[in-house]
């Protein structure tokens, strides 16, 4: 289980791109995506992300450079996974279930509440998807899949409302992992920033999250 210190940056939420850029990239912390843990999917493409929160948020900022790129939903709620996809989990601060964001390389966002993977599980609300701040390289437009090698960035803002903080309240603390996946691209490929010791791909598994620590 990884352990990642989370620094405090002052007004994230209302920074453009490359604002945001500049602020992770002097005071954020980084580290890579890099475990593939599943020996049927072997290909890992580099990916890093940048982290830090707000008063009001947590901002992670993902980089991708491997094989291929595909973007085909653009409706938020369909199932981005099946795109070029970077999403974060993380644990209730009740300890009774986790969320998922998961968001593709144009920005489209699939996210959920629920217990188990596919026990109650409760889908964003348009009004919710809203709120959470999403910035990409990439224009908001979809494509089928194109070959060769690609690299783009990916950056989502999520407010600690919706990771089950009451308005206001800011974590000390938050179970959470981090991974990079392309379910049904050319080269499907699972890969996670705290390992996960499963037989097959399962990033539903909060039991191998890892733990942020809030500055």
């Amino acid at each position: 289980m990884k352990i990642l210190k989370i620094p405090f940056i002052e007004g994230l939420e209302n920074m453009s791109f490359g604002e945001l850029g500049e602020a992770l990239e002097s005071h954020g912390v980084r580290q890579g995506i890099d475990c593939a843990p599943w020996s049927e999917f072997p290909y890992r493409p580099i990916v890093s992300f940048d982290a830090a929160a707000s008063r009001t948020h947590l901002f992670v900022r993902f980089f991708v450079r491997g094989l291929g790129i595909k973007a085909l939903y653009a409706e938020d709620n369909e199932p981005v996974w099946q795109d070029s996809c970077v999403e974060l989990f993380t644990g209730d601060p009740d300890g009774n279930g986790y969320r998922n964001f998961e968001m593709n390389c144009i920005g489209t966002l699939l996210s959920s509440h629920q217990r188990a993977r596919k026990v109650d599980v409760v889908r964003i609300t348009p009004e919710e998807a809203a709120t959470v701040i999403r910035h990409t390289s990439l224009p908001r437009e979809t494509f089928t899949e194109k070959e060769g090698i690609h690299q783009w960035t990916a950056a989502m803002g999520v407010p600690f409302t919706l990771l089950g903080f009451g308005e206001g309240e800011r974590p000390q603390t938050l179970r959470a992992n981090l991974y990079k996946c392309g379910d049904a691209t050319s080269i499907p490929h699972y890969v996670t920033w705290s390992p996960v010791d499963t037989p097959k791909p399962d990033f539903h598994r909060p039991e191998f999250f890892g733990t942020l620590i809030f500055e």
